[in-house]
């Protein structure tokens, strides 16, 4: 397997770098990451291409038996190229210049941009396509990170305008569905259409969502270009890969799609970053993990591990002693097979100066390399663990259309898709199942459970697969507004919600309320008898046709179904209608894998474990996410301890 570090040898002295390589060798790595920052270096002018700076530290690198991921250097372009072409540049929703001086300003539909990119990006994989010590190629970097994936530049408008033409075809046909009629925002000609900039009030929401599509397609349209040169020219020993940020179900494009033609995905894993008191929750951090498994159905890399307190302005909560190691545990047992830290060295200038390193401005390897060097020295005995498939029973399903269609219209002010998805998949997470997260489009068909939160775009197409599932066996968890649009985000006219799946959910809602942040009382019925929680967020009020009732609001106006379940041929199908406290879940989901017979095991608050079966037998990953000594079992886990068990 390889471990190792993101080194960048341009930013020292290059007298530094045999010094550094021993030190990285030290750590017990063997493999770095180079490059991806470094067009200017590799083209100091246009035209005039020189790799001798990367030819001599490869050559050294490869002298002391380290591999290679090389990045290509497209997310941080030269300063002349943006003198020269001020079109490559993007623009923010008020029609401003994003100027040169951050990284990633280019504009994803500029012609000279993408001719420039597939230029540079040609002749390195070209130079390099021979060098064994190079195992895998990066495509540029973080794709969308930072708000890159959204450009209102005057080329994205007519692109836009082009992509709705080749879309719709004929002007008549947008306006029908896009409902042009209201307001009077008819167009007789697609060079009419805007692009959703600042209006007054707000834009219709079919051309929203097509503008998410959009930014979509031109993200992954430069992405596949840039993919296909590598795999035009690369090495038949060479792979694929490119690194995908946090923060995903706020992108504006569609990661499977991005990934689609990759070897395997990398993930850059940062459970806290500048300006957070404190790290995001275990289970966000494990969502995290199981969604980018999810993107290729595989196991995958971290070429970003965080190591030290990161920050550009403001600097984030400083990982204490082995937290950053119980994260590095925690991303191997959810799939990991392969690590890079971030990074070797802090460096000491430029925009990221507050992103701690391995070792720190002060060059002194202390407490976090010996950190790193016990994950080195540790890890590898489990390659074989790690490289064991994960078999998962439930299943949470999302659709970039529908988080889209959210972010355009939230609906309730305390509205926010990865808490909702978050607030289903907890309750399993604390049952510590294992769980894929993967697009609604996927077959589906193998797993005995579906979370499905918030779809509420939802399809005849789709129903009927929902619906297939449910009558073959399967349990399905929906949440609120669920079926409410078709896939134009117009609501389905004529349907009484849930619209495609009412049916199958045993249930109907005529009406509904926006909580925001106040909170209505439910309570319990049947065996749920007498027990009380809390509504937040928002709140279908269901009116059960062949469900049962297992929650209703205790409400003098509206005491009406909150939650409710269903029996549908062989399976059964929940519907929560609102932000339902913990517990409430949690009662379900055991449950549920208990009438499932999926395997889970209980284990305290802020312990996580984690089973892996493989061919000598099975595993438990054992995390103490705390700051407390725990126990599980007979292991007494010290704070932020992790552990690795053969059961």
């Amino acid at each position: 397997m390889y471990v190792g570090v993101d080194y960048y040898p341009e930013y020292w002295p290059k007298e530094m770098i045999d010094e550094d390589i021993q030190g990285i060798k030290a750590l017990g790595a063997n493999i770095v990451r180079i490059g991806e920052f470094s067009w200017h270096l590799m083209e100091r002018t246009e035209g005039n291409i020189d790799f001798s700076f990367f030819d001599e530290v490869v050559k050294k690198l490869k002298e002391n038996g380290l591999s290679i991921m090389f990045g290509t250097p497209t997310a941080t372009f030269p300063a002349w190229l943006a003198k020269k072409h001020p079109d490559i540049l993007s623009k923010d929703e008020y029609g401003r210049t994003r100027v040169f001086g951050g990284r990633r300003q280019y504009c994803f539909n500029s012609k000279t941009y993408r001719s420039y990119a597939a230029n540079i990006t040609e002749q390195l994989v070209k130079h390099y396509k021979d060098e064994e010590a190079i195992v895998a190629w990066q495509i540029d970097n973080e794709f969308g990170h930072e708000g890159s994936d959204m450009c209102y530049c005057e080329q994205c408008h007519r692109e836009f305008q082009q992509f709705l033409k080749e879309k719709y075809k004929q002007i008549d046909a947008l306006n029908e569905a896009y409902g042009t009629i209201f307001w009077g925002q008819t167009y007789n000609d697609f060079s009419e259409i805007p692009i959703p900039t600042k209006t007054i009030t707000t834009h219709n929401p079919s051309l929203q969502l097509d503008w998410a599509r959009f930014r979509s397609f031109s993200v992954n349209r430069f992405a596949h270009e840039m993919t296909n040169i590598v795999k035009k020219h690369k090495g038949s020993h060479q792979q694929v890969t490119t690194n995908v940020s946090g923060g995903f179900f706020y992108k504006w494009f569609d990661h499977e799609e991005n990934v689609r033609h990759m070897d395997f995905v990398s993930y850059d894993n940062y459970p806290v970053w500048g300006g957070l008191d404190e790290p995001i929750s275990p289970a966000a951090i494990a969502m995290s993990h199981d969604f980018n498994r999810g993107l290729l159905g595989k196991n995958y890399w971290i070429v970003e591990e965080l190591m030290g307190a990161q920050g550009h302005e403001m600097i984030g909560y400083l990982p204490r002693p082995n937290q950053a190691k119980m994260w590095s545990y925690q991303a191997f047992a959810h799939g990991c097979t392969n690590m890079l830290y971030f990074s070797w060295r802090g460096m000491d200038r430029g925009a990221e100066q507050f992103c701690y390193g391995i070792v720190d401005h002060s060059n002194v390897r202390g407490r976090k390399y010996k950190e790193v060097q016990s994950v080195f020295s540790h890890i590898p005995k489990f390659e074989h663990v790690l490289q064991s498939p994960i078999q998962a029973n439930i299943a949470v399903l999302y659709d970039y259309d529908n988080i889209w269609s959210w972010r355009f219209q939230p609906q309730s002010k305390a509205f926010d898709f990865t808490t909702e998805l978050l607030r289903l998949y907890e309750p399993f997470y604390r049952l510590n199942t294992n769980i894929d997260v993967i697009p609604v489009s996927r077959d589906f068909s193998t797993y005995k459970v579906l979370i499905v939160p918030v779809l509420q775009i939802i399809d005849e197409q789709l129903a009927e697969k929902l619906k297939t599932f449910a009558r073959s066996g399967g349990t399905i968890i929906f949440s609120f507004r669920t079926g409410l649009k078709n896939k134009q985000n117009n609501i389905h006219f004529k349907h009484v919600l849930p619209a495609h799946v009412s049916d199958f959910v045993g249930a109907h809602i005529h009406e509904v309320e926006s909580l925001a942040y106040r909170h209505v009382p439910i309570i319990g019925e049947g065996r749920w008898q007498g027990k009380k929680a809390m509504c937040s967020v928002w709140r279908d009020l269901l009116e059960p046709t062949t469900a049962n009732v297992l929650y209703r609001y205790d409400d003098p106006f509206y005491p009406l179904a909150a939650i409710t379940e269903n029996e549908y041929g062989n399976g059964n199908v929940y519907y929560i209608g609102g932000g339902i406290d913990r517990h409430v879940l949690d009662d379900l989901a055991k449950d549920i894998v208990q009438k499932h017979r999926i395997w889970h095991v209980e284990s305290d608050e802020g312990v996580e474990v984690y089973r892996r079966v493989c061919e000598d037998g099975e595993y438990m990953f054992v995390l103490n996410h705390t700051d407390q000594e725990k126990q599980f079992r007979d292991l007494i886990l010290k704070p932020y301890d992790s552990q690795i068990v053969k059961i």
